[in-house]
Formats: structure tokens, C-alpha cells, sequence
């Protein structure tokens, strides 16, 4: 099964014998065996009983706490590992290193070369689709990388790099009734970026449990400076994902036929905040899972895996390289 999602409010979690329970007012909603759960999320509110949460810990099971807008609240996770071996190489690499800037320098240019690949991609497939100017902003800003000096100047690339990307992404909703002027969360004003913001908080926790299997402290990272209760390695790392995950399942959701249309969003009046109705958030993490399970060719394995495999795949890739068993970090990057 993967990770479980809870979508409705108020409902109860509870363990019987080796399965978890789903209740509300009584009524069962769920009976999942605790063998095939990876994770849980939460999208609203939700109590459990004491046996849950004991079990969730005793068997490295995440649990994280989501707003139906894609907010992060919380999160219920076990001890990290034991490994201390990584988490000395991450903090002995914290700062403006040559270590850390060879590190962002990957999480970056992944982040920008699947961006490239996602337009180029498009613009073969689609009808008078025509993005050359930010696929060339993007070549530009990903050869300007190796010679970048500061993790500072690095964070430039990736910003001019994600606005020349998110400036043509309107483009890539053509014969949908959906438009995208510009990136707005806290909360999102539209359909797309509700999707976006939704996406990108799932990837999150996906991220986050990778790196702490692997040993990472998540709150120590790189790219993203440090900031109370962010997991900014987690931020770090996720960045090459969006546009392959997220990104991507977003597009194919709202192009589909029997993906999702204007009438699967609601509208908060007071804040103008934009979510999925409950139809539309079954179907949409739905999708979400699935494309965490498809399989591609890993580029530096050399063999199948899942993307969801691949999260954990890349936070080793990192360990070795901040460990010295590497001289670079190698992100994800797909054609």
C-alpha cells in the first residue's frame, strides 16, 4: 500500500491485533494491515489511541499532520538511526564549504535540468507550444553552475531558473480551463498552485522519512539556510523531484479527461484559499501514489526502480558523497 492518507475530519485511529483502523462516529472507514504501511498522513484533524502511536514508532512507520491545503502542522517520526557516521560528514560540511557548494550544486542543477527536460518535452508534444526563451534561460543558468562561486550565488540560479520555468507554465496548461499567472501558497488563490502546494508537502514527508532512514539530521541542509523547524536537507533534496513527481502528475491530473476539472476545487471565502473537494482529493492522491510506484532506469544504478525508492536512492547517494566514499553529489535527473 505504500503511505495511507486521512482525509476526513475528526475520525479515530486505532490498532486491532495487526492492523490499523480507520473510524468516524463508529462507522469503519478503513482496516489496513500494518505490513504494508510505509507512512501515514493526516489531511485535517484526526486522534489515535496510545497502541497506535507506539506501533507507528516501534516499527519506523512516519506520521505526518497536513492541512487540506497542503500546509505541514506536525509530525510523529521515530528515533533517527544510529548511523552517526553520516550525520558527522552533514554538519562537518555545514557553511559556505567547498563540500556544501558541491552539494548545492547538484541539488540545483537536477532541479534546473528537469525543468529543461519537462519543457523540451512539452514543446515536442504540444501544439503551438513555444517556450524556447525559458528552456534557453535554463541552459544558461545550469552552464553558469560549475563556475559559481557562492552557495549564495548558486540560490540566484535556482531562483532565475525557477521563475524563467514557472513564467511559461501557463503555457503548459493549454486546452485546460485552468490558468497559472504565478506561485502564491500560505494559502493558495488558485486551483494549480493548490495542487502544487499539496504535491510538494506529500514529497516533503516522502523526502524527509528517505533521509531519516539513511541517518540524516533533516533540519541541516545546504541550499535551503537553516530556519526553526524547517527540515531544510529535506527542502534540499526534494528539489530535484518537483518537476518529476509533482510537476509532472499535476499536468497529466488536469489534462486527462477523467482527471480533475474546475468543479473538484472549493473556495474558502474568508481567505479565498482553494482545496480539492473530497472527490477530488481521493483522485488526486490516487494519482500521487501511483506515480510514486511507476519505475524508470535509475541513471547511476543502472537498474529499475521506483521513485519512491529513488528518495532513499538519492539521500545514500548524498551520504557517501559527504562521507568522502564519492567526489560529487549525482542528483536524479531524467530525459
Amino acid at each position: 500500500m505504500g503511505t495511507m492518507y486521512v482525509m476526513h475530519d475528526d475520525v479515530f485511529l486505532g490498532k486491532l491485533d495487526e492492523r490499523l483502523q480507520i473510524k468516524h462516529q463508529g462507522e469503519r472507514l478503513a482496516d489496513v494491515p500494518l505490513l504494508k504501511l510505509q507512512g501515514v498522513v493526516v489531511l485535517g484533524r484526526a486522534t489515535m489511541s496510545p497502541s497506535v502511536v507506539d506501533v507507528l514508532l516501534e516499527r519506523n512507520i512516519p506520521l505526518s499532520f497536513l492541512t487540506r491545503y497542503g500546509k505541514y502542522r506536525g509530525r510523529l517520526e521515530p528515533e533517527v538511526t544510529r548511523n552517526i557516521f553520516v550525520r558527522r560528514g552533514q554538519w562537518t560540511a555545514a557553511g559556505d564549504t567547498e563540500t556544501a557548494r558541491t552539494a548545492v550544486r547538484g541539488f540545483v542543477r537536477g532541479k534546473l535540468k528537469n525543468y529543461r527536460s519537462l519543457l523540451q518535452r512539452k514543446q515536442r508534444d504540444g501544439e503551438g507550444l513555444d517556450v524556447t526563451g525559458a528552456i534557453q534561460q535554463l541552459q544558461g543558468a545550469i552552464a553558469a553552475l560549475p563556475k559559481t562561486p557562492t552557495i549564495d550565488q548558486l540560490r540566484g540560479y535556482e531562483g532565475a531558473g525557477s521563475a524563467a520555468y514557472f513564467g511559461v507554465f501557463n503555457q503548459l496548461l493549454q486546452g485546460t480551463p485552468f490558468e497559472f499567472t504565478h506561485r502564491n501558497r500560505r494559502p493558495p488563490k488558485d486551483p494549480v498552485n493548490s495542487l502544487l502546494s499539496l504535491g510538494y508537502a506529500l514529497l516533503r514527508h516522502d523526502v524527509q522519512s528517505a533521509l531519516n532512514i539513511v541517518g540524516f539530521d533533516p533540519y541541516l541542509g545546504y541550499l535551503h539556510t537553516e530556519r526553526y523547524g524547517r527540515p531544510s536537507l529535506a527542502l534540499d533534496v526534494m528539489e530535484e523531484f518537483r518537476p518529476l513527481v509533482v510537476d509532472a502528475m499535476v499536468l497529466s491530473l488536469l489534462k486527462k479527461p477523467n482527471g480533475l476539472g474546475l468543479g473538484d476545487f472549493e473556495q474558502e471565502p474568508l481567505n479565498g484559499a482553494v482545496s480539492l473537494t473530497g472527490d477530488g482529493l481521493k483522485r488526486f492522491l490516487r494519482a500521487y501514489e501511483e506515480k510514486k510506484q511507476s519505475e524508470f532506469k535509475h541513471p547511476v544504478m543502472g537498474r529499475k526502480c521506483t521513485y519512491q525508492e529513488a528518495f532513499e536512492i538519492q539521500g545514500r547517494l548524498l551520504a557517501k558523497f559527504l562521507m568522502g566514499e564519492i567526489e560529487s553529489y549525482p542528483p536524479l535527473v531524467l530525459r
